[in-house]
């Protein structure tokens, strides 16, 4: 079991990570980290070095360059000290199907050495929070179903009560049901533990993740906060409005209540309605007040609706910009 210890700023750490194969660099000067606590969305498009990076923090691969820490010890120099504060959850997690899951986690836990005398009380426990007592107490790993074995590799991960966890896309192959079910698992070990999560599904990421990291081609291109990045990678706010008013009425009103707007037509519906795409710097107090003035100055409105801009806009804007723009820590 992992050891009190001095808690350090960085739960994890990366600085200035690289890897290579040959003259092939899988990732290249990383630098991120995670707060004790705290829950991190790890992401990038396929072969943009996560799964690299997520190996190098948990010690099962060496980096060329760069330094890796967990809860304050080097990857590389102290590694046995390093994974007594970790547990990593690789993307195809390989379990025994031959095993009854107690006996599975009893195995696991006194692999990681956790008191013989406590065995049996956190193997009841992790099952407890992972929701395996109901449905899987007493049957083979052979025989559950695929979300039902991602949670034995996350109570498997939770045994020895590890200050940071690393999960590697621990919901792909789920059904929307067991997706639900690991985002609120995930989501309870905030504050608990660190968690450093890969995802290729965003809205589940925007849903349980404090921040988020973005990685392209090996380099970073974001990190932050969702609100932060939104704000950075998409400065302007698009609003969709249907109204009988014509282009030149309603551009020069825009301008008026914001003289950096643009006004385009986008469209035409039954009984003489227009639709309207205006866009305006995401920081204009025009933003706010928009639909107001509009009827205050006798526009015919049917509808006004600002466009959501999720995670994945966000994702697209920071993969597609040069890591020579990338955000700083």
């Amino acid at each position: 079991m992992a050891e009190s210890s001095p808690q350090p700023k960085a739960a994890v750490a990366a600085e200035s990570l690289t890897k290579r194969y040959g003259n092939l660099v899988a990732i290249e000067d990383l630098t991120f980290s995670v707060a004790p606590g705290e829950i991190v969305g790890f992401l990038g498009p396929n072969g943009a070095g996560k799964s690299t990076t997520m190996r190098i923090l948990s010690g099962t691969m060496a980096g060329t360059s760069g330094r890796a820490y967990i809860w304050g010890e080097s990857v590389a120099l102290n590694p046995t000290e390093s994974k007594r504060h970790m547990a990593y959850m690789p993307e195809n997690n390989p379990l025994p199907e031959d095993l009854k899951v107690e006996e599975y986690l009893s195995l696991r836990a006194r692999l990681k050495d956790v008191d013989p005398k406590e065995v049996a009380d956190r193997v009841r426990k992790v099952m407890e929070d992972c929701d395996l007592v109901r449905r899987a107490s007493g049957r083979l790993i052979g025989q559950l179903s695929k979300g039902f074995r991602q949670r034995v590799g996350i109570a498997d991960a939770l045994l020895a009560k590890p200050k940071v966890v690393i999960l590697d896309e621990p919901t792909i192959g789920l059904d929307p049901h067991q997706i639900l079910g690991i985002r609120d698992l995930i989501r309870s070990l905030r504050g608990e533990m660190a968690v450093l999560i890969s995802s290729h599904i965003l809205h589940e990421v925007e849903q349980v993740c404090d921040k988020v990291v973005i990685i392209n081609r090996g380099r970073l291109v974001a990190q932050g906060k969702t609100e932060d990045l939104r704000r950075e990678l998409l400065p302007d706010s698009v609003f969709h409005i249907l109204s009988r008013a014509s282009l030149s009425e309603l551009s020069a009103l825009c301008l008026k209540i914001e003289e950096s707007s643009t006004i385009e037509k986008i469209g035409e519906v039954d009984g003489g309605w227009n639709r309207y795409q205006v866009t305006m710097p995401s920081q204009s107090p025009a933003r706010e007040t928009l639909a107001g003035s509009l009827i205050q100055a006798g526009i015919p409105l049917r509808e006004i609706a600002e466009q959501h801009c999720g995670l994945e806009d966000i994702f697209i804007a920071a993969t597609r910009r040069s890591p020579s723009e990338r955000s700083r820590p």
